[in-house]
């Protein structure tokens, strides 16, 4: 039996499960991760009523309205393509002219934003005007006595903002969209049976853009697994919230087409990264980050809640946690020059590189590391379940939510408490509401947030021996916050005001 696995073409004996087919072709999904399986693909096509404009400054989406000047527009469509900006104003922008078969009055109509209208300048039909309502008025277009409207800006709402004098309609394309007609599936049951022709796939690629280097770094830590968690699908995309709410710079811009990875840098949903299954338009609060290259069919077949397995290139280069002798061996290895600032002996691990973004340092071939002696480097164990804010906050100021490393500024020191401020302030905008508060003794190692219930919100601590009374921040019960504990205390007791630690956390 003939099967393909993640294109890769094998030979099974009849009976074989899905197992038995990546087992043969090499193939290793994650952990949790899902397998798609695809039989006899096949799809048929369908005009819609959606045409995309292609302009001067980008593309423009519009979808018709079912009435009669349908009949118009596909008569003019070909007229249309080519017409420049007739007039423009605060009130909509105007296409044209060109010759019609419209019927026209000299009425007043009421428009809304976004409608697309066909109207006769002049009150001539040879001289008919494609005119895109940009705010909501009232005006005499020449239009039909019904005001015009026969189409709606679905897309490209951006691009109609930036058009002016001079510009043009450069084509017009109908947009058909494909049915579907294959049987597919998403599975992480590996004794499913296999059949003669199924393709199997068990992971995606993705290959990052250079003029992207932060946003695609912040890709990379969101996949630092081989993972990309599904949170949301439509029919246009999938979504991950791994990285919700965290900033990162907007870089690139370009239409949003089939396998681009967006990362939304403003607004609601700041930090959702996407993958789209469909193209749409470019977006200001997007910016494009990778693009997949292969396995566009787990993406596709994947749910919400769903893991799917994925390799991104070029690898990463995060050396943070990683020996000195072992980080300077992987940057000979990919020529990359690394300078070492601090501590260089045997014990020295990476707490710091300079560039932080992969793509920067392939660029320059160049890192900058810092190194500091192994018993300077804390694991920590953190309750995700009992705390999940505080841990987002947490693991926010401290930069673990993107690295495997982060910093802890030790603050004050009395008696067998460690008191720390974080150097990112995010108490303004990250919540930290009472949670896993202690009930009962305050284990040695304990590490905890003060909650809003404290004047001194957002301060961490870690209490050395046990306590029965006060939190690890110094706060009583109710303005703590347990998040987790230090998995080696006894490192933390010569530990002096106005160091730095660092912390990792083991998973």
């Amino acid at each position: 039996m003939r099967v393909f696995v993640d294109g890769k073409e094998i030979e099974l004996a009849a009976g074989a499960c899905l197992a038995d087919a990546l087992q043969k072709a090499g193939s290793n999904p994650a952990k949790g991760a899902i397998v798609g399986v695809v039989k006899g693909r096949g799809e048929k096509s369908r005009q819609t009523n959606s045409y995309w404009l292609n302009t001067t400054k980008g593309k423009i989406r519009i979808e018709l309205l079912e009435n009669e000047l349908q009949k118009i527009w596909h008569e003019v469509v070909e007229k249309i393509s080519g017409s420049q900006v007739r007039w423009a104003s605060a009130d909509g922008i105007a296409f044209g002219p060109f010759s019609s078969r419209i019927s026209f009055a000299r009425d007043a109509h009421e428009y809304n934003r976004w409608e697309v209208v066909l109207g006769a300048a002049g009150f001539d039909a040879d001289n008919t005007q494609l005119i895109f309502m940009q705010r909501r008025h009232s005006a005499v277009y020449g239009t039909p006595k019904d005001g015009g409207v026969f189409a709606h800006v679905v897309g490209g709402k951006n691009t109609l903002d930036r058009l002016e004098i001079g510009d043009r309609i450069e084509s017009i394309e109908p947009i058909v969209e494909w049915q579907d007609l294959t049987e597919k599936t998403s599975t992480l049951d590996l004794t499913l049976p296999v059949e003669e022709g199924m393709e199997i796939y068990t992971r995606v690629q993705a290959e990052l853009i250079e003029d992207a280097p932060l946003g695609a770094e912040f890709f990379l830590a969101l996949t630092r697994d081989g993972t990309f968690r599904v949170d949301s699908v439509s029919s246009s995309y999938i979504s991950s919230d791994h990285l919700l709410t965290e900033h990162v710079a907007y870089e690139h811009r370009e239409p949003r087409l089939e396998g681009v990875v967006t990362v939304r840098t403003t607004g609601r949903g700041l930090g959702r990264i996407f993958i789209y299954k469909h193209d749409r338009t470019s977006n200001p609060s997007h910016s494009v980050v990778a693009r997949v290259i292969k396995g566009m069919d787990m993406v596709k077949l994947a749910k919400p809640g769903q893991m799917i397995t994925f390799d991104v290139t070029p690898e990463r280069i995060m050396l943070l946690g990683k020996f000195l002798v072992d980080a300077r061996q992987e940057m000979e290895q990919r020529g990359i020059e690394a300078e070492v600032e601090g501590y260089e002996g045997e014990d020295a691990v990476v707490v710091k590189q300079e560039p932080g973004a992969t793509m920067e340092i392939l660029k320059a071939k160049k890192v900058r590391i810092s190194s500091i002696p192994s018993n300077r480097l804390i694991s920590v164990q953190l309750y995700h379940d009992l705390a999940p804010k505080s841990l987002d906050y947490f693991r926010h100021v401290t930069g673990l939510k993107e690295k495997p490393v982060g910093p802890l500024p030790v603050y004050f020191t009395y008696e067998n408490t460690l008191l720390f401020k974080p150097e990112v302030e995010a108490v303004s905008y990250k919540e930290l509401l009472p949670e896993n508060k202690p009930t009962g003794p305050v284990p040695a190692g304990s590490i905890g947030i003060s909650n809003q219930v404290s004047k001194k919100i957002g301060l961490v601590g870690i209490r050395l021996e046990e306590d029965k009374r006060y939190g690890p921040s110094g706060e009583k019960f109710e303005a703590t916050n347990i998040i987790g504990r230090v998995l080696e205390p006894d490192k933390l007791r010569d530990v002096k005001e106005g160091e730095t630690i660092y912390i990792r956390e083991e998973r």
